[in-house]
């Protein structure tokens, strides 16, 4: 996948949903929404080689603003780097009835180097993609990929993949 394919996924299929759902009357109305802890963990590869393990864990805030859902995480890997950052998740479990659903979310962040990869920079994007199955209003359990990049912010952007498992607990 390219830099920006994560990046372009999220944008269409988010901007789609709020203005198909929401531009009635507010394209971004704050409306209330489940507050999840979620725990991932995953493979991490570089330049398609499998170089450790990435253990995740985000807060989605119990809040959206048309289809986006305001997120946090911070992740760290085998490596001892860490990812710090903040941005928004799109899923289509408000507008899709049953218990299977997709998301994509897009959250810049810092990347603290310890002994994996250089990336280039310190700022990375990371977009992620997933597929999942909720069990009621208790949580779900998800496979995910995402990518962190650099935008080419600097000469140096390899990326680094993460491909793994997510178990989303709600808290209300």
């Amino acid at each position: 996948m390219t830099n920006s394919t994560f990046a372009w996924i999220f944008i269409i299929a988010s901007s789609t949903d709020t203005y198909l759902n929401d531009c009635q009357t507010d394209c971004f109305q704050q409306s209330d929404a489940p507050a999840r802890f979620s725990v991932q963990f995953g493979d991490t590869l570089f330049q398609e080689e499998d170089i450790g393990e990435e253990l995740f864990v985000s807060y989605d805030l119990p809040k959206r603003y048309g289809s986006l859902q305001p997120t946090a995480g911070i992740s760290v890997t085998s490596d001892n780097d860490v990812w710090v950052g903040a941005g928004a998740k799109w899923s289509t479990e408000r507008t899709v009835g049953g218990p299977i659903f997709i998301e994509a979310s897009l959250m810049p962040g810092v990347y603290m180097q310890g002994d994996g990869p250089d990336l280039g920079f310190p700022v990375q994007w990371r977009g992620a993609l997933g597929a999942g199955v909720k069990f009621g209003d208790v949580g779900s359990l998800s496979v995910f990929l995402d990518h962190r990049s650099n935008a080419d912010l600097s000469e140096v952007n390899p990326g680094l993949e993460t491909v793994g498992i997510r178990f989303s607990y709600q808290l209300e």
